[in-house]
Formats: C-alpha cells, structure tokens, sequence
C-alpha cells in the first residue's frame, strides 16, 4: 500500500462523502472488510479522484450515471449525497438520470430517480 496515495485518498474521500461517513465505514471494518477499505482509499479514491485531469464535480456527475445504469443503487444514495457536496445542482441529477434512461433503460432511471428523491428528503433540498 502507497501511504502517499492512501493519505491523499483518505482526504479527498472525507471531502466529498464526509468525514462522518469515511471514519464510520473505517471503524465498522473487521479484519476482512479493512482489505477493501484500503484499495478503495488508495486507487480510488487517491489515485483516480486525486487526479487533476477533471473537478470533482465532473467525477461526480461520471459516477452518478455509471451507478445508476449499473443499478446500484446503497452506492448511488452515497454519491448522490457526494454529488451534492461537490456542487451538483439537482436539476443536473434529474438531467443526468433522464440521459441514463434513454441510453440504459427506464428501470434504472426509475430507480435513480427514487433514490435521489429520497436523498433529496433527508437533506432537505
């Protein structure tokens, strides 16, 4: 493991999913589960989302229409709240989705539409 690479990921993961939510999935992460946390805060996280080539909020805006067509939808509900720290508007979530329904299906903007919803209630947007 890259300390460099996992500092710098453990700061930009605080950043857009809080550091609330980072040091809580740290915490609830046995002997099995820490392995993951590691690669995701190294390669992830300070290797890719470190990277100067896009901001994050274009990262964010990859990541929402990447989850939602692959119908992943615990994930979604987390980047959808990292979306919304990085500073995309929920009129660009609802147009992110309707583009993910068009090109991967009804369903998956069904469900992306009802998480963001749900997110969009609990933080009161």
């Amino acid at each position: 493991m890259s300390k460099e690479l996992f500092d710098k990921g453990m700061a930009v993961r605080k950043e857009v999913l809080g550091k609330d939510y980072v040091e809580n999935s740290l915490k609830g992460a046995d002997d099995f589960m820490m392995a993951f946390q590691e690669i995701t805060t190294e390669y992830c996280w300070g290797y890719v989302w470190a990277r100067p080539g896009l901001d994050k909020k274009t990262r964010s805006m990859l990541n929402l229409a990447m989850l939602s067509a692959l119908n992943r939808g615990p994930e979604l509900k987390l980047h959808i709240n990292g979306a919304l720290n990085n500073g995309v508007s929920k009129d660009e979530i609802k147009e992110i989705f309707l583009q993910v329904g068009i090109y991967c299906g009804i369903p998956a903007c069904l469900d992306a539409f009802k998480t963001a919803r749900d997110v969009f209630k609990e933080r009161g947007v």
